[in-house]
């Protein structure tokens, strides 16, 4: 069982979701705003889950979920929001959600959602750097640089290439890629992987010598240092 903190402004749905979690033996507690909640979140409480509405007053979820993540805290966070589009589910994982439940929804799927998270090994120290050859990410900072020279990306090109960074020295799929990156758990038909390739690659690799991104035919790409 676990203690969970439901940071949610509609009091019928937060003592709804109180109530269920309750009756299953786990120990929660409400913030109906967003300054509540942080406050609580990073209290020495010490909370297994947050549940957290993505529009509460004072402070938004995803402004609330970024902040505890700058203290370091590693508490899985399950979004609820009414706002399911795709961009959206990108946004809130971007910010350091673990998952996204749209509203509304089945006390049953919630209760899913919760189990799962907590089946969910320990997180280990999060990686802040990644290099490869002389191409270098800084994920905190959100820069990047190749032999010290600063590389501007978009937020869907840092992501891109975070992806790619992240399998250095193995093929990635186009299906891998629409997944990660995009969140599409299916085909658009549309070029947008192969757009973004190209653009990352104009600024990745056009002004060096040596090319580090791959397409490997028939299967994907690869980024890796030169051979």
């Amino acid at each position: 069982m676990q203690k969970i903190l439901v940071i949610e402004d509609d009091t019928e749905t937060a003592d709804y979701i109180a109530r269920g979690l309750r009756e299953l033996g786990h120990t929660v507690d409400i913030a109906q705003d967003g300054s509540e909640g942080l406050f609580l979140a990073t209290d020495e409480i010490g909370y297994e889950l947050l549940i957290v509405d993505r529009m509460l007053p004072r402070l938004d979820g995803l402004a609330l979920v970024k902040a505890v993540r700058d203290t370091g805290l590693k508490t899985p966070v399950l979004f609820l929001t009414t706002l399911g589009g795709i961009d959206d589910r990108v946004d809130g994982l971007e910010a350091g959600g673990d998952d996204y439940l749209v509203k509304p929804f089945a006390f049953a799927e919630l209760a899913a959602r919760v189990q799962a998270l907590a089946r969910r090994p320990p997180l280990q120290a999060e990686t802040t750097h990644l290099q490869v050859a002389d191409l270098q990410m800084d994920l905190v900072k959100r820069r990047v640089w190749r032999n010290d020279s600063p590389i501007d990306l978009q937020p869907r090109e840092f992501r891109l290439l975070e992806y790619l960074m992240r399998h250095a020295d193995e093929v990635v799929t186009r299906t891998m890629l629409l997944e990660q990156v995009w969140d599409f758990h299916f085909d658009p038909k549309t070029s947008v992987v192969e757009t973004h390739v190209s653009r990352l690659r104009a600024k990745i690799d056009r002004d060096f010598p040596s090319p580090l991104i791959h397409t490997v035919r028939g299967a994907g790409y690869s980024l890796h240092a030169p051979e």
